[in-house]
């Protein structure tokens, strides 16, 4: 797990050691990111966006009782016999490559540490190399492109000379209590200059540029977001937000805002949830138009 320098981003880190308590009791014994969407739990499309995007090295980070996600990703061969015995190849075949389509890392992120989406990064310190960037991600925000949404940031930290960059799309000024929100530096296209976590509607101005669980992170990112947690220094409502982290890096540094092309879609809360749910539905071949025909002849 050494560091490869500034060279090719090889390692995702996937914040996945939340409670989940908008979904209980579904998520009573079972983390949120196994959920399904369809047929396939969240975690799982994030982690082949990832690998869609040439990473290999797939960092969880979970909290106790999430054995399940580790299950999911490991073999299970009584279920492979079982598939192999039905002739049923085609399944066999989808199973078989959910264990393969990586190397897996587990962290345990541990109870003393303080809650919020900066944390997790504490807890992969050691294995994130000097100089090394890492796509991080949120683990309950998926997108819908053609291009995975990783690759795209990847590409647009490569042409900014490796730089940190967070995916933004805009949005309405109604949402932006619900998310943290980047201000652009003056002259420029891009190039971050603030941001507010969760800011009512009279504290920033547009375009409002709300970061969705997406970004291209370098281990000072991390080493920032430690001291604030070693020093006590939460941000919003006692929490350790990574949004704090970047903006004191972005002081001495540049950190850009890449506008993804796709449809963001956040799973964090049951009605958010079942729209993604509908989205992907409608997006899929097999059973695509009969849903599609199954909602038009609803009478709402």
């Amino acid at each position: 797990m050494n560091g490869n320098g500034n060279g090719k981003i090889r390692k995702v880190v996937i914040a996945a050691a939340g409670f989940g308590t908008r979904f209980l009791p579904a998520t009573k014994n079972q983390p949120k990111e196994m959920l399904p969407i369809i047929d396939k739990p969240i975690i799982q499309y994030l982690v082949e966006e990832a690998v869609a995007s040439g990473i290999e090295d797939v960092i969880l980070v979970t909290r106790m009782g999430q054995s399940t996600m580790e299950n999911h990703f490991d073999s299970n061969f009584e279920l492979e016999h079982l598939l192999e015995k039905n002739g049923k190849t085609e399944k066999l075949e989808e199973i078989k490559k959910i264990s393969r389509m990586a190397n897996f890392i587990y962290v345990r992120q541990h109870k003393h540490l303080p809650y919020g989406n900066g944390t997790p990064l504490i807890s992969v310190k050691d294995l994130i190399g000097k100089n090394e960037r890492f796509v991080y991600m949120f683990g309950d925000d998926l997108v819908l492109s053609k291009t995975p949404c990783a690759k795209q940031l990847i590409d647009y930290s490569n042409k900014k000379n490796k730089a940190v960059t967070v995916a933004v799309q805009e949005i309405q000024k109604e949402e932006v209590s619900r998310y943290g929100i980047y201000n652009i530096k003056e002259g420029t296209e891009d190039r971050v200059e603030s941001a507010v976590e969760k800011p009512k509607s009279e504290e920033v101005k547009p375009p409002y540029l709300a970061q969705f669980g997406r970004f291209v992170l370098n281990k000072e990112i991390i080493n920032i977001t430690n001291e604030k947690y070693k020093n006590n220094e939460l941000g919003k409502d006692n929490e350790l937000w990574i949004i704090d982290s970047i903006i004191e890096y972005a002081k001495k540094n540049p950190v850009f805002a890449a506008k993804i092309e796709g449809e963001w879609m956040t799973t964090g809360d049951p009605l958010r949830y079942m729209k993604t749910q509908v989205r992907y539905a409608l997006k899929r071949e097999d059973i695509g138009p009969n849903f599609k025909s199954f909602l038009k002849g609803l009478k709402l």
